[in-house]
């Protein structure tokens, strides 16, 4: 498989393009708005490099997603740039490129860089095929943290086809995992559970009040009201988490408490530019 570097090639098309146009622009800023332009004339030009083929048209002859996946991986290990043709051309070919880039997710000894195009690109063509794995992924704790995160957000995109999956994990799930699953939970209102072990996680994490208050605020369940009005009125809440709960508590229907702040919480002081 030839690793070709497009992006070199486009930086010696546009140093070319620069010194032949540089006086024709008045300044700097003129040339860079020409540049998105410049890019589409070198992937729409006949390449000498490329035997007269067009760099935007290269990857368009191929048509086995196995084969495309396995020279995205090459491209990782030999450490030059995956061209986003290359990308383009595995997600146009659609869930035909699914199980390919399933067996590259599989691969614990592949490129990491690699395993996160896979998570992204099946999330791009929309295939469910994972979804199991994603969910193993939050309550194991196997993978990477950016490897999971990035899964979370492609189980958000599979809407309420991975809501009883994610429901059922929640047995077996704890700590950062189980807060990712209700992160996407919560965006399913009605049931009762989901709210609940958000209550239980707000009520053990004071460090992590903003982020799961903006998650009981979705999931329009009042019961929650309690236990954020409290919060709210804690001395101890600072500025930044404050707020949140009060979006929280408006959102769910109530009336949030007013509180002053001073120049000892860092984060008003900050936003407000308190002065002595």
């Amino acid at each position: 498989m030839r690793l070709i570097d497009f992006d070199e090639k486009f930086s010696q098309h546009l140093n070319a393009w620069l010194e032949e146009n540089e006086e024709a622009y008045a300044n700097a800023d003129r040339l860079e708005e020409e540049v998105p332009q410049v890019y589409a004339d070198f992937l729409d030009t006949p390449a000498p490099w490329l035997e007269g083929e067009k760099p935007g048209e290269y990857f368009e002859q191929f048509t086995q997603p196995e084969e495309l996946v396995e020279w995205l991986e090459e491209y990782l290990r030999g450490n030059v740039h995956v061209p986003d043709m290359l990308l383009n051309r595995i997600a146009d070919l659609g869930l035909a490129s699914q199980d390919a880039l399933y067996h590259l997710l599989l691969d614990t000894d592949a490129p990491m860089e690699a395993r996160m195009l896979a998570v992204s690109l099946l999330r791009e063509i929309q295939s469910e095929k994972p979804m199991d794995l994603y969910v193993r992924w939050q309550v194991t704790g196997e993978e990477p943290l950016e490897l999971s995160d990035n899964a979370v957000e492609s189980l958000e995109e599979m809407g309420e086809a991975a809501v009883p999956a994610m429901l059922e994990a929640l047995d077996d799930a704890s700590g950062s995992g189980k807060e990712a699953l209700l992160s996407v939970l919560s965006r399913y209102p009605g049931n009762e559970r989901v709210t609940e072990e958000l209550m239980d996680l707000f009520a053990d994490n004071p460090g992590r009040r903003a982020i799961l208050a903006a998650y009981l605020g979705r999931t329009q369940d009042a019961r929650a009201l309690p236990l954020l009005m409290e919060a709210a009125l804690d001395d101890g809440t600072p500025y930044l988490d404050f707020i949140e709960i009060r979006n929280a508590i408006e959102e769910l229907g109530g009336d949030p408490p007013e509180r002053e702040f001073t120049e000892e919480d860092s984060a008003y002081a900050a936003l407000f530019g308190m002065e002595d």
